[in-house]
C-alpha cells in the first residue's frame, strides 16, 4: 500500500474577478494505490482543508465518468465526488477526451486516471489541459493549469521618520499645532465634516513629506536600526580597531533589545496577556 497526500501553499493576489483579497491557498497532489488508500483516508479523517485551491494526481479509479472508453461507473467515485464537494473543489472535464495513462503493454488500453479538481468559486479556473506528447518515457502524462495572479508593484523605497527622533517630535508638534488651528466650529453636514477630515489628512501628509526622509528598501532593512547605530558602525568603519567593533556590536544588541521587548509589551498591553 502506498499514500501520497501533499499540500503545498500559494500566496498572492488574485485579479479582482476572481478574488476581492489577498490570502493563503492550497494545492493537494495525491497519489493513490489501486486500493483506492489516499481517498479512504481522506474520508475517515474528515479532513478540513480551508481555502483548496487544486486537488489533482494520480487517483488509480477508472471511471465512465471522465473516461469514455470506460463502461463502468464505481461507488469509489462517488464517494470521491463527495470528498471534493467538501472541499469546495469541482472535476474540471475537458471537452476533447485524452488519455492521461498510457500502457506500457499492448494487450492494455489507455486509461484516464490523473485527473483535476478545481476551486468551484473561480470562474477563471474552469479547466486543465492535458499534452500526451510530453509524457516521453513516462506512462503518465503532465496535468496542467493556468493561475492567473495580479502584477503587484514592490516598492524599493519608502519614507520613515526614526522613533524617538527630534524630528518625531517636531512631526507631532506640527500636526497638533496645525490641527488646532482647522475650524470646526461649524460641522453641520456630511460634506463639512469630510471638508475638515480631507484639511486633516493634507496637514498630516505635508507634515509627513516635510520631516520624513526617503530610504532604499532592502532585504537588510532593520525596524530596529537608529542613529546610534549609523554612528558607532561609521566610528568602526573609520577605525577598523576591535574595540570600536566590540562597542558597534554591543549597541546593536542593546537596541535589539530595547525595540523587541517594546514590541512585546505592546502586544501584552494589546491583549491584556503576557
Amino acid at each position: 500500500m502506498f499514500i501520497n497526500i501533499r499540500l503545498s501553499s500559494l500566496y498572492f493576489s488574485f485579479h479582482k474577478d476572481i478574488v476581492n483579497h489577498r490570502d493563503i491557498f492550497w494545492l493537494m497532489n495525491i497519489y493513490t494505490d489501486s486500493s483506492h488508500s489516499a481517498i479512504k483516508y481522506l474520508k475517515d479523517t474528515e479532513s478540513n482543508i480551508q481555502n483548496l485551491l487544486v486537488m489533482t494526481g494520480d487517483f488509480n479509479i477508472w471511471d465512465s465518468l471522465w473516461d469514455l472508453l470506460f463502461n463502468h461507473h464505481s461507488s469509489i467515485s462517488d464517494n470521491f465526488l463527495v470528498i471534493a464537494d467538501s472541499f469546495n473543489l469541482s472535476l474540471s472535464y475537458l471537452i476533447n477526451q485524452v488519455s492521461t495513462r498510457y500502457s506500457n503493454n499492448a494487450n492494455d488500453s489507455n486509461s484516464v486516471i490523473d485527473l483535476m479538481f478545481l476551486c468551484c468559486n473561480f470562474s477563471k479556473l474552469n479547466m486543465h489541459s492535458i499534452y500526451p506528447e510530453w509524457h516521453f518515457t513516462s506512462d503518465h502524462v503532465p496535468l496542467t493549469i493556468t493561475i492567473p495572479i495580479v502584477e503587484e508593484y514592490i516598492a524599493s523605497h519608502k519614507r520613515t521618520i526614526t522613533k524617538n527622533s527630534e524630528e518625531e517630535d517636531k512631526f507631532i508638534k506640527e500636526v497638533i499645532t496645525s490641527f488646532s488651528k482647522l475650524n470646526m466650529l461649524n460641522i453641520s453636514d456630511i460634506p463639512k465634516l469630510e471638508k475638515v477630515v480631507s484639511d486633516f489628512a493634507n496637514i498630516v501628509d505635508h507634515t509627513w513629506i516635510k520631516y520624513s526622509k526617503l530610504i532604499n528598501i532592502t532585504k537588510c532593512s532593520k525596524s530596529w536600526w537608529n542613529k546610534e547605530c549609523n554612528k558607532d558602525l561609521a566610528i568602526f568603519r573609520s577605525s577598523k580597531s576591535i574595540e570600536d567593533w566590540k562597542i558597534f556590536q554591543k549597541t546593536i544588541k542593546s537596541t535589539k533589545r530595547a525595540f523587541f521587548n517594546l514590541k512585546i509589551q505592546e502586544v501584552a498591553n494589546k491583549k491584556q496577556e503576557p
